[in-house]
């Protein structure tokens, strides 16, 4: 990514949950300022809830660089008295350079992606930044592109940002490569999220294999049912989950669908040696996505999410292998041990259930 902004010639449209005053978040932000100098158009949406650790100073020096600065359903404390406003987030992770290629994935803005994922921090106080995460993101060119500019600028209008003047946003773009993507967005207005759909809909179609890798996979009734149906009509299941959290509850309350997923027959792993982040998902090889969107009530009802779905051999035997490496690095959890997991796991597994909606 930074690459590619370095590179930039006339724009940069770039919307992100968290970006940190950090050793990660402060060169992206230098290296903004410096492309806005050379005369690069630059646009920068953040989430006001996700950068709630970054200083106001840190924004305004961007804007006074010249900088479109734009912060997404600013939270404030009486915000909480409308909990359902505070409540929506922006959670999407989009780059656009140029109108010419874009990436989108999981990955944030700050120091826990500063070195290898499989790192510790040793001493570190902050819980979210003991260990490197892992997580995954994708480079995208082509026809999608436009895609994502126009969820960018759509996020932008509707957010009352200040008219954008000057840049090629839509630049004619050529076919690249043989995979075919659909770029998939959610919003909390919309009456069923479009990815929880996608994803209904691949899992039932499956027929050979279903690899999904979630850093948050709290399931409602509906898709577990849809991935525990998939594994009882002999579809190959296999889910790759966080071995620890930097948040107790959604990892607690992903972990009350394990009996009934394992029952099904749903082969369960959990990672080691980094905090999983990732939210990817390829089946039977060939329809594969990654995104922003977790599989959780959080993801489907609250945020504003967005995945790319790729259809294609090529692009789904990296997928593959990329699980392949992720599974070589987790632990199976065994039904037989699962089963005599102490009374205190059980009770923080209903304990965080209750507030799944929230999490």
């Amino acid at each position: 990514m930074s690459e590619a902004i370095d590179k930039a010639k006339d724009h940069i449209n770039l919307e992100t949950f968290i970006i940190r005053d950090d050793e990660v978040g402060r060169p992206l932000s230098e290296l903004l300022i410096r492309k806005q100098q050379e005369g690069v158009r630059v646009n920068l949406i953040y989430d006001s809830f996700g950068a709630k650790k970054t200083p106001k100073e840190f924004f305004e020096r961007m804007k006074e660089n010249g900088l479109n600065v734009l912060e997404f359903n600013p939270f404030r404390f009486l915000d909480l008295l409308s909990w359902g406003k505070a409540n929506n987030r922006d959670h999407r992770k989009i780059l656009v350079v140029d109108g010419k290629i874009a990436f989108t994935g999981g990955i944030n803005f700050y120091r826990v992606y500063s070195k290898s994922s499989s790192s510790v921090l040793w001493g570190e106080k902050d819980p979210q930044l003991k260990y490197y995460w892992r997580d995954t993101h994708v480079q995208l060119e082509g026809p999608a592109v436009g895609e994502f500019q126009r969820l960018f600028l759509e996020t932008w209008r509707s957010q009352g940002g200040p008219e954008i003047l000057g840049g090629e946003y839509f630049p004619p773009l050529e076919m690249e490569g043989d995979s075919l993507v659909r770029v998939i967005a959610s919003s909390p207005d919309q009456p069923i999220s479009n990815i929880y759909a996608a994803y209904v809909s691949a899992i039932a179609h499956a027929e050979k294999s279903i690899h999904l890798t979630h850093a948050y996979l709290v399931l409602e009734s509906g898709m577990l049912k849809a991935i525990a149906d998939a594994a009882m009509r002999g579809v190959s299941v296999k889910i790759i989950l966080p071995g620890f959290s930097d948040f107790w509850m959604p990892f607690h309350a992903a972990r009350v669908n394990y009996s009934e997923l394992l029952k099904a027959g749903v082969r369960l792993y959990e990672r080691k040696g980094a905090l999983l982040h990732s939210k990817t998902a390829v089946i039977d090889g060939v329809w594969s996505t990654v995104g922003s969107s977790n599989m959780d009530v959080r993801s489907f009802l609250h945020d504003y999410e967005i995945n790319a779905v790729v259809l294609g051999k090529d692009f789904g035997e990296k997928m593959e292998r990329m699980f392949e490496y992720d599974l070589s690095k987790s632990d199976e959890v065994i039904p037989e041990q699962w089963e005599k997991r102490p009374l205190s796991d059980r009770v923080k597994e209903r304990a965080a259930w209750l507030f799944r909606y929230w999490l």
